[in-house]
């Protein structure tokens, strides 16, 4: 991962998982995020119009907007294409990272296991995405993949609530935190672009040491 990405993880500490269907809320969606105080966000390629969306939230300025879900190389490019600063990935699968590599762009890819682990520190990366992080067994988990890889920092994803926020960004090893509380599929349905404003602020007061 580039330094400058690690530069801005670091300083964001939340990095918003949004899962958009309406294209048409990506404007005041990305005004909601940047004004509570969000530095990035990560959208899913979950919905067939991920790809307007990343593109219509990047043309806000204001956030770093990355690409997740990246399951395909294909998918990859067409992120970037969108204006996806970054690529994320709920697995390590080498050709996503190769042609992440090809267009210049940071790859997170997720990890469950010490086995991936060591295939991406093989990959020559040095931050992972923890996914998913609570199911796997939150911070003991983490601790435990951790331990015998101590110049690895991850990013945990999955499960992680307003809560469990602190506790993770304690973590030594934990760069940032990646969440789909604070911009909820319902809120974005609903429109209430304020309780995404203010459950984003939260988080962000939150992460602040």
């Amino acid at each position: 991962m580039t330094a400058d990405l690690t530069d801005l993880l670091s300083e964001a500490r939340i990095v918003p998982v949004l899962t958009v269907h309406d294209p048409g809320t990506a404007a005041p969606l990305a005004h909601a995020l940047a004004a509570g105080g969000a530095r990035c966000a990560e959208v899913t390629f979950r919905t067939p119009d991920a790809e307007r969306v990343v593109k219509a939230m990047a043309a806000e300025g204001g956030l770093v907007v990355g690409a997740g879900t990246v399951l395909t190389a294909e998918q990859a490019e067409r992120a970037v294409a969108a204006g996806a600063r970054f690529v994320v990935s709920p697995g390590l699968d080498h050709e996503v990272i190769a042609r992440c590599r090809e267009l210049g762009v940071p790859v997170l890819p997720g990890v469950a296991t010490a086995t991936e682990v060591m295939n991406a520190l093989r990959a020559g990366l040095d931050t992972v995405k923890l996914f998913p992080a609570e199911p796997l067994g939150g911070r003991a988990m983490l601790r435990a993949l951790a331990a015998p890889f101590p110049g690895l920092r991850f990013m945990p994803t999955g499960g992680i609530g307003a809560a469990a926020l602190p506790g993770y960004l304690a973590e030594p090893s934990v760069l940032a935190v990646g969440g789909s509380w604070m911009a909820t599929p319902a809120l974005l349905k609903s429109g209430d672009y304020a309780e995404i404003r203010r459950l984003t602020a939260e988080a962000v007061a939150r992460s602040t040491p």
